[in-house]
């Protein structure tokens, strides 16, 4: 089953779909004093893909959750790796460094989500900004528990018993890996970056991302999937303008 799901940048990684600005929305949430950056017309898009035979994800048993089970026309699977007409889903890229010391960003108002449906978590992989807003909803009519495991910051754990439920959570210190999983179903994994900026995005089906708003300047770019691992880029923004940043995962990519 070849499925895979979209997650945003920082801009606002807002659950199962599209790309977003981490600019839209934002408030100005900085200390008194700080230097808040400037908006820059620099930006980098580019293509995740992958070479080779994709790796079999997991089947997983739902036949004691019925009401999960049934929204699959098919045995489910542990969505893992997720590869379209040789595209990469669910890889967090990011500005890993490069952006000037000392600066703030405002934090979007608009919270990042994430959905329990189908027993699975809508998007696999997401980020957020430092202080902003998390939005765990449950869309199942089954009991869902959330665990949060950071290292860095303060992890939580909770239920959530009711189809409909919304919670929300942040985070205060940047931490590039948070795993995510549900204490009632052992298969339900997820994979949050906290960033202390907004210059972020997540693959879709078609691997693509968009990271905007970055000044003119050189930068290290990281593109992080929860199993295949990182690749890293240097690129050179224009102040006006995009510059292309591609990378390609195999099975093998560490």
């Amino acid at each position: 089953m070849k499925r895979i799901l979209i997650g945003s940048l920082a801009l606002s990684l807002v659950a199962c779909g599209g790309k977003g600005e981490g600019g839209a929305g934002a408030v100005d949430t900085t200390a008194k004093g700080a230097a808040v950056a400037p908006a820059g017309g620099g930006s980098v898009n580019g293509v995740i893909a992958f070479t080779g035979t994709a790796p079999a994800n997991p089947t997983i048993d739902m036949s004691e959750e019925a009401a999960c089970k049934g929204k699959y026309a098919t045995t489910p699977t542990d969505p893992v790796v997720m590869v379209t007409s040789g595209k990469l889903a669910n890889v967090i890229v990011y500005v890993k460094s490069g952006l000037p010391a000392g600066q703030s960003f405002p934090v979007p108002s608009a919270p990042a989500v994430i959905d329990q449906q189908g027993c699975l978590y809508h998007p696999r992989a997401l980020a957020v900004m430092v202080g902003q807003k998390l939005q765990i909803k449950n869309s199942d009519p089954v009991l869902h528990n959330i665990k949060a495991v950071p290292t860095k910051n303060r992890g939580f754990n909770i239920s959530q018993p009711k189809a409909g439920m919304t919670t929300e959570r942040s985070f205060t210190t940047e931490e590039i890996t948070v795993p995510l999983a549900c204490n009632v179903h052992g298969w339900m994994h997820a994979n949050l970056a906290v960033l202390s900026h907004p210059f972020f995005a997540t693959t879709g089906p078609d691997g693509s991302f968009t990271i905007t708003g970055l000044p003119a300047g050189t930068y290290e770019i990281e593109a992080r999937h929860e199993k295949l691992g990182t690749k890293t880029m240097s690129v050179v923004v224009p102040a006006s303008g995009a510059v292309s940043a591609n990378f390609t995962f195999t099975a093998t990519t560490s």
